[in-house]
């Protein structure tokens, strides 16, 4: 009897999720093949592999044997996986690349077009998600990745330590004068999540007196600081190069976590995973005043446009 590798695979996925559905986005099918590709499974090895409950699918007995040794399957063929790619030195090929959004779209996307524009046959795939890509799975082959703690990294990845990143406290310029002038009313804290102003954010200087204006999505979030909506924490190197945006009077620069270029296994070994990861590690250094907000306003402005401008024009060339 030979057992199917992608049986097993839906299994694995309804096994972690304790739900079809969730296993079937996961995989980007329909709950139907979900469920015809477990009673394969289960007519082959002549068990049932789960119970159905009100609350999701749970593991007989039978299953969480199973479990163990799809693991150990899952492993071994990642392991195959990882090993052959390992060996490919072209510089041509798939690249996937995971980080915050925040990242790509306010800081690092003009190195990736000069990347792409040096090594115009590497397919580059930028994921921007707040959610931790699992390398080991080749989700992706590189993640830039905020660390808060060095000892929460996984053990089994590569990583090379970037430059450290701040936050600060901004509102629009057109709020900070109407408030000198005296004519802002409440001062309102815009967030992004449930919990209220952050110690660290606390001013001597600017009072926060309105109800909270809560926007989670970070291109919303950007959006009515620079209409004025209120103050709120962004990374500084988001902050300080909006025109429209100033730190907050009163307020310091809070710690941001690390950033960290991370590979795994036999996939860093790659040619084109090598080079991306050295010519990112180069970047990031660079960044690094922006990053931590140690510049000013102006020089961070004016480095970022420049920067950007430099990869326009190797684009045009």
């Amino acid at each position: 009897m030979t057992i199917d590798w992608d049986d097993v695979r839906y299994f694995l996925a309804v096994a972690r999720h304790g739900s079809v559905r969730a296993a079937a986005a996961q995989l980007e099918v329909n709950h139907t093949t979900v469920l015809r590709r477990i009673a394969q499974l289960e007519a082959q090895l002549h068990s049932q592999l789960f119970e159905k409950l009100p609350a999701g699918y749970r593991l007989t007995e039978a299953g969480e044997q199973v479990q163990e040794l799809a693991e150990q399957m899952e492993a071994s063929s990642n392991l195959l996986v990882s090993r052959v790619s390992g060996r490919d030195q072209a510089v041509r090929g798939p690249l996937r690349v995971t980080m915050a959004p925040t990242l790509a779209t306010h800081l690092l996307m003009p190195d990736f077009a000069a990347f792409t524009r040096q090594h115009p046959e590497i397919e580059m795939e930028i994921h921007s998600s707040l959610e931790n890509a699992n390398l080991t799975n080749r989700e992706a082959d590189v993640a830039l990745r905020v660390v808060f703690d060095r000892n929460s990294l996984p053990q089994n990845l590569h990583g090379v330590k970037g430059p450290d990143l701040s936050v600060g406290v901004y509102m629009s310029q057109d709020l900070l004068a109407a408030w000198k002038d005296g004519k802002s009313g409440n001062i309102r804290w815009i967030s992004k999540n449930i919990e209220g102003v952050p110690e660290w954010a606390q001013g001597d200087v600017v009072e926060i007196t309105g109800a909270p204006f809560r926007v989670p999505e970070d291109a919303a979030h950007l959006e009515a600081m620079r209409l004025g909506l209120g103050i709120s924490a962004l990374p500084s190197f988001v902050g300080d190069a909006e025109p429209l945006l100033v730190r907050v009077p009163g307020t310091r620069l809070g710690p941001h976590g690390t950033l960290w270029v991370l590979t795994q296994g036999e996939t860093r070994k790659t040619k084109r995973v090598r080079l991306f990861t050295e010519f990112i590690s180069e970047r990031l250094r660079a960044h690094a005043g922006v990053l931590a907000g140690d510049t000013s306003r102006q020089d961070q402005s004016s480095k970022l446009d420049s920067h950007r401008r430099t990869a326009i024009s190797l684009q045009n060339a």
